[in-house]
């Protein structure tokens, strides 16, 4: 169970924005590894947020799922700013708050929180995003998303079995979620939240 402290401490998307541009400018970056690779991730990711903040565009499958949730729910997001997956998928969970008045979107840096990210490892692995969906009031736990839409995650398991290089599976990561434009990830919340 997520301990309400922790829900409380979390950051709005806005406060998650800023701090990342603020790091940026000193050019740092979230998390501890303060290396210049992490720093060159988190300035491409800065980046993509940015594209996609502009670009998304919501289903109206998705849209109309979110009209329909009567409770009030927290979309809790085990994130960092150098993580390029978060960068793709973190937007969007902001896009689905501002269409609905019962969800809220909160984030924890996953390197300040390894209490919460070592209860939901992927195969053993810290990797982010994590979204946990949680009832506001009980927080209950509702569903748990993440790190990557399905075919994603695949595709990087393919990868790594195939033994691809860190620089080749990023590059077709980011490849498969240019192509997908957040479709994919719409349709896994969609089915999720309507789960319930």
């Amino acid at each position: 169970m997520i301990p309400q402290t922790s829900v409380d401490k979390a950051m709005s998307y806005t406060e998650y924005r800023l701090l990342i541009d603020s790091l940026l400018e000193q050019n740092k970056t979230t998390g501890t590894d303060q290396s210049d690779d992490m720093i060159h991730y988190a300035k491409l990711n800065q980046q993509r947020m940015q594209r996609h903040e502009k670009n998304i565009v919501i289903s109206d499958e998705l849209k109309s799922t979110i009209s329909s949730i009567n409770k009030k729910i927290i979309f809790l997001v085990l994130t960092e700013g150098w993580c390029g997956d978060a960068a793709q998928n973190v937007p969007l969970f902001h896009f689905i708050e501002k269409h609905s008045s019962n969800i809220e979107l909160k984030l924890l840096l996953r390197d300040e929180n390894l209490d919460i990210m070592n209860q939901y490892l992927t195969d053993g692995s810290k990797s982010i995003p994590k979204l946990i969906c949680l009832e506001k009031d009980s927080l209950k736990e509702l569903f748990v998303w993440g790190p990557r839409p399905a075919p994603c995650q695949q595709l990087m398991l393919n990868l790594k079995a195939n033994n691809a290089s860190k620089k080749e599976r990023g590059e077709a990561v980011h490849l498969w979620y240019a192509r997908d434009k957040t479709q994919t990830l719409q349709k896994e919340i969609t089915e999720l939240l309507a789960g319930f």
